[in-house]
């Protein structure tokens, strides 16, 4: 399930007139569009239950983090995977995502793609989060399996490999 938060600037929502080229680049792709994204996703991550992704502000999604990482900052994407006991039944809960659609704007505009396909990232890496993936503390694994599935999707570079990249570089440099 897609939720849009009412707070979120009305120029980003689906709705909105076209304002030309680099607006449309930066509006949101229909619910509808997201939803499908989330259940093909889901099937290549191999994870069931239902799913509901918040596409939020920059202040939501910062009170959200501070209140559940205890970090004071935005950040993209915020997975919070359902309790065990839950969803046993066929209505199993999956876990819920939430996405900062300025962060995912900007990061759009630094990688040059849309906005719709970097929330499709965000969701994809969210989503290998709820399947119990964590790139904090394993050695690659979450990163070969995003890195194969963002393939298989048809998207582009990810997020932990963004992260990568400075860092080996960084690393060359050193004697």
């Amino acid at each position: 399930m897609i939720l849009v938060d009412p707070n979120l600037d009305p120029d980003l929502t689906p709705q909105s007139p076209a304002k030309g080229a680099s607006t449309r680049a930066a509006r949101l792709p229909s619910a509808r569009a997201l939803a499908r994204f989330l259940s093909q996703a889901q099937v290549a991550v191999r994870l069931r239950g239902e799913v509901s992704v918040l596409l939020t502000t920059d202040k939501k999604i910062r009170e959200l983090n501070r209140h559940f990482r205890g970090k004071n900052k935005a950040t993209d994407v915020l997975s919070f995977p359902a309790e065990q006991n839950l969803g046993n039944g066929p209505e199993k809960l999956a876990g819920d995502l939430a996405i900062s659609v300025p962060v995912a704007r900007r990061q759009a505009a630094e990688q040059g793609h849309t906005v719709g396909v970097e929330i499709k990232v965000l969701m994809l890496h969210g989503l290998l989060h709820l399947a119990g993936y964590d790139h904090e503390t394993d050695s690659g694994q979450m990163a070969r399996r995003e890195r194969l599935l963002r393939a298989r999707l048809g998207l582009p570079q990810g997020l932990i490999e963004r992260i990568a990249v400075p860092q080996t570089r960084a690393r060359r440099r050193r004697p």
